[in-house]
């Protein structure tokens, strides 16, 4: 069996249910010192997080990823236990082993054969690591990158082991992600019996033309790397739970999933003008959960797209779909050019979530082969 599956075993056994690590970091920098890379660990609050480093200077390479996994739900309905990391017709099964410890053990055993094979490589092969990505993601990545601001530790390029792939191991690069805008919009009327309507103002009937109006707005026609902008209403609450009494609020919920073409502050003040124009009594709550980003080609783009053809004999495409990652705090905060490549999305967050056993070896050999692209 080979390092990045006894790794990626390893990992999953251990239920680090969000945000709870569990020994997952210890596993990891216990492997990266015997390779002699330096270890920060950087708990704030709660949450554990490290950053680990080998080499010195620029450019400077970072894995990123995340130990802590989404709860496993209904454990009767799963064929295998979820955290056994049971291999099954060449299918390594549990909670994790997609999103995202087969990637975590993918880098491992790739940046150990490359400092075995390049121990003076140009630059630095950096680690950063947070248990927070599938929970608020508070003390986090987030304020690990703030850490490494402080101290002035630049980072070029950024390979999160996200998930990536569609059909076949390399055939997608996330090379960006949409911006994530939330509110909760309380439009105000006034409560009264259904039976006198005069008396009283309807906030659903209000609600209609203005939320008909926010659903047809063509926010912008996105671009080369970014669809349109999508306006999406997830939740409408109102009513008292009786026929007869005319509600005096309503409650929508609504996300927006926005391209570089537009500007969460820009978004917000269209969602008032048309609101406004309806005449509406009304209150937002907001909460900007993400910032788009993008990598454009370039040395990071081109030494991926190279390794996985080298490895897999892919031609990768380049895609922004898909919801958020810890690259929206990377990319923006050190200014970094990032991308997310890792094994087939399928299952994540699924019953019997697995990954080919397979994948992940050849996962690390393109890992290996960035490596080599960019710091040898």
């Amino acid at each position: 069996m080979s390092k990045t599956i006894e790794l990626a075993q390893a990992l999953i056994k251990i239920d680090s249910v969000t945000p709870n690590d569990k020994g997952c970091q210890t596993l990891m920098t216990d492997h990266l010192q015997r390779s002699n890379f330096e270890i920060s660990d950087l708990k704030f609050g709660e949450v554990d997080n490290f950053w680990a480093e080998h080499g010195s200077g620029s450019p400077v390479f970072v894995f990123a990823g995340h130990t802590d996994v989404v709860p496993v739900g209904d454990e009767s309905k799963w064929d295998l236990d979820p955290f056994s990391a049971q291999i099954k017709d060449g299918m390594l099964y549990g909670r994790g082993a997609a999103d995202m410890k087969g990637s975590l053990a993918a880098m491992l055993s790739a940046s150990e054969r490359f400092v075995a094979d390049y121990p003076d490589h140009k630059g630095t092969i950096g680690y950063l690591i947070t248990s927070d990505e599938e929970g608020p993601a508070v003390d986090g990545t987030v304020k690990v990158c703030e850490h490494l601001n402080t101290i002035g530790q630049a980072v070029d390029y950024c390979l999160v082991g996200e998930p990536s792939a569609t059909n076949t191991l390399g055939d997608i690069i996330k090379n960006g992600r949409r911006g994530s805008l939330n509110g909760t919009l309380t439009l105000i009327g006034k409560q009264g019996h259904i039976a006198y309507p005069h008396l009283a103002n309807n906030p659903i009937h209000l609600a209609v033309p203005a939320l008909n109006e926010l659903c047809e707005e063509l926010w912008d026609e996105g671009n080369e790397y970014f669809p349109a902008t999508s306006f999406q209403v997830s939740n409408i609450h109102s009513g008292t739970g009786v026929t007869n009494v005319i509600p005096g609020e309503i409650e929508i919920v609504f996300n927006f999933r926005y391209s570089t073409e537009s500007t969460h502050e820009g978004l917000q003040k269209r969602v008032c003008d048309i609101l406004d124009k309806h005449q509406l009594k009304y209150k937002i709550d907001w909460n900007h959960s993400g910032y788009p980003f993008l990598t454009p080609k370039g040395e990071l783009v081109s030494g991926c797209v190279d390794a996985i053809k080298k490895v897999t004999g892919v031609d990768t495409q380049l895609s922004t779909s898909g919801g958020t990652s810890d690259g929206r705090f990377i990319a923006p905060i050190l200014n970094a050019q990032v991308v997310e490549l890792g094994p087939l999305n399928a299952t994540i967050h699924q019953v019997n979530e697995c990954v080919s056993a397979q994948d992940l070896d050849d996962l690390s050999d393109i890992y290996y082969h960035i490596l080599k692209n960019i710091l040898s």
